[in-house]
């Protein structure tokens, strides 16, 4: 599927449909009605979920972008949300974990192709601990398979996105200290 960068797919003033005449450029700046549009990253988290045995939870993706790639569970911020309460809300739907406790790791830019269009995205890590494994249960819709591992090269070259591999890698080099 082509992806157009998101600054591209603006063709039009999405305030009062005035042409676009710089398309492309970034901000976005209507001659019309002078709406301004930066197109700035949004927020993404991802956890690192370890168990007792320093291996952390891979999850294989049912959905694109990335389908039948190994990833982390994790997601969008939503609005008002902080990243801390959004990391748990995400690892709480897609695996019906409880996180315990959660260790900034890292942050990594991200491009999210979705829908025809690429968004900008900065993706916050945190190495997660969850109060128990009793209720695991991945979320069908979204996952179609998981494993505890320590990640391999296989694992790593098989990432849906280049920041979870970034991630990773960093926790391995962090845990094998």
């Amino acid at each position: 599927m082509n992806s157009t960068p998101i600054e591209r797919a603006f063709v039009y003033c999405p305030r009062c449909a005035t042409a676009n005449p710089d398309l492309g450029s970034i901000p976005f700046r209507c001659p019309e009605c002078e709406l301004k549009l930066f197109f700035g990253p949004v927020s993404a988290v991802g956890g690192l979920v370890v168990n007792d045995n320093r291996e952390v939870l891979l999850v294989l993706r049912a959905k694109d972008p990335g389908r039948g790639k190994w990833g982390l569970p994790g997601g969008f911020v939503d609005r008002n949300e902080t990243i801390e309460d959004a990391l748990r809300r995400e690892v709480r739907e897609e695996t019906n974990l409880t996180i315990r406790d959660l260790r900034y790791l890292m942050s990594q830019p991200n491009h999210y192709a979705y829908g025809g269009a690429t968004a900008p995205v900065i993706d916050l890590f945190f190495e997660c601990r969850v109060e128990s494994l009793e209720s695991f249960a991945l979320c069908k819709d979204e996952l179609d398979h998981h494993a505890w591992v320590r990640p391999t090269h296989e694992h790593l070259e098989n990432m849906a996105f280049k920041s979870n591999r970034i991630a990773v890698e960093t926790w391995l080099n962090q845990t094998s200290k």
